[in-house]
């Protein structure tokens, strides 16, 4: 998982960069904005946790106060001292599978957080969308070595950037030097319009704005552009929209009953927590949970649960949505350049773990959510998520991170990982 003010760029960039000036937001669930003081983020009481169907659906809220120590300490930590409302864990490992919760779900109500959640998940929406287009590799409807004007003629023109000398793989691995949408999209506009529809058409003649990074192929750089341009080429070549192959090809095949992609809806369907921004240093949080996911598109829109991340992550990792052909390619990486050993395939990440063994996963920040998520390829699996963002503290950032590598390495088996 590369560290979020790289990996997630644009958003979380512009949150830091531009000081954010506190500002009024619009929640389609509420009658008015709800609003606390940082304070009301500290009532946590503990960690508790739940079981779940696997499906992630609720099944009993049982309280209890054992295993996994280390990542209870930061689950708590998460909502205590860092300052997060809410966050959440879902596990699964040896022993079984758990969701582990701490803080407030709503910081007006002060109602706990749920072990059965929906939230949004930001980018971890790309895994999804390069699984499809790999999908329509295998089926040899596209291929990865082919330009990207093959499939979407005369899109990418313009100061420099040039869909004739940009592959399909180089968009899926962040290595075609397209500059990022986010840039020209102030996150204080996000907030005080969260219901904004954006086409996705649009937000790459943004992106063209700006002269590329870099030339094609040389450098790896995330930029979300890339997967708005993935979720453009599966709709140009099965002339479904991305989220109807999502849905048909990834998310009923695994029986994804928590995982949605809501295109232009503004809600979050089920229960979830309330999503929150902090949109300046001493600002109270806004409410920020209606949002329309066009902003983000095939790059972040999709809505699931902890439980539901971590089937399909295992399923994508454990080759069984793809054929082997494009299975290897899934896991040829590129280093990030984190100073952690990250590299990245297609749409997903590897790491190495402190206790041995690689990690893979994504991360994501959409307004409301932030979100990580890894498996192994013994199958531990974990997806954290703390209910702000952006105006999140650093040490947020971090422990979010260890939170879901501690709870990876926690539950490890006896016998060292090879």
């Amino acid at each position: 998982m590369t560290p979020y003010r790289r990996a997630l760029g644009g958003l979380l960039v512009l949150a830091t960069a531009a000081g954010l000036t506190a500002c009024a937001g619009n929640d389609d669930d509420t009658s008015g904005q709800r609003k606390a003081e940082r304070s009301a983020s500290t009532h946590a009481s503990g960690t508790h946790a739940s079981g779940t169907h696997a499906s992630g659906t609720h099944a009993n809220a049982a309280r209890s106060t054992t295993g996994h120590p280390r990542t209870r300490a930061l689950l708590k930590r998460l909502t205590t001292k860092d300052g997060g409302p809410g966050a959440s864990v879902a596990l699964r490992d040896r022993t079984g599978s758990r969701v582990l919760t701490s803080g407030l779900a709503d910081v007006k109500s002060k109602e706990p957080m749920r072990a059965d959640s929906r939230f949004r998940i930001g980018s971890m929406t790309k895994p999804f969308v390069a699984t499809v287009v790999l999908q329509l590799v295998g089926e040899g409807r596209m291929s990865l070595d082919a330009p990207v004007e093959r499939y979407l003629p005369g899109l990418i023109r313009g100061h420099g950037n040039d869909g004739r000398k940009i592959t399909v793989r180089q968009v899926l691995q962040q290595t075609s030097g397209l500059p990022d949408y986010l840039n020209s999209i102030k996150t204080e506009d996000v907030l005080k319009n969260p219901l904004t529809h954006y086409e996705a058409r649009d937000l790459v003649k943004r992106a063209l704005r700006y002269r590329p990074g870099f030339e094609p192929g040389k450098k790896w750089e995330y930029s979300n552009t890339n997967y708005v341009l993935a979720g453009l080429l599966v709709e140009r070549v099965t002339g479904n929209t991305y989220g109807h192959e999502i849905r048909r090809r990834v998310i009923e095949p695994l029986g994804l009953r928590q995982t949605s992609v809501p295109h232009d809806s503004t809600k979050i369907r089920g229960p979830h927590p309330r999503g929150y921004a902090r949109p300046g240093k001493d600002a109270p949080l806004q409410d920020i949970t209606a949002l329309n996911p066009t902003v983000l598109g095939p790059s972040g829109s999709m809505i699931s649960n902890g439980a539901d991340f971590n089937r399909f992550l295992d399923a994508l990792v454990h080759g069984k949505l793809l054929r082997a052909a494009e299975q290897r390619e899934l896991t040829k990486t590129r280093p990030t350049g984190d100073g952690e050993g990250g590299a990245y395939g297609l749409g997903i990440e590897s790491h190495p773990l402190s206790c041995g063994g690689l990690s893979w996963g994504a991360d994501g920040g959409v307004p409301g959510y932030q979100t990580l998520a890894a498996v192994t390829r013994d199958g531990r699996r974990a997806t954290g998520m703390v209910n702000l963002y952006p105006g999140e503290t650093n040490a947020q950032d971090k422990d979010l991170t260890s939170l879901v590598r501690t709870a990876l390495c926690e539950g490890r088996a006896a016998k060292p990982h090879k």
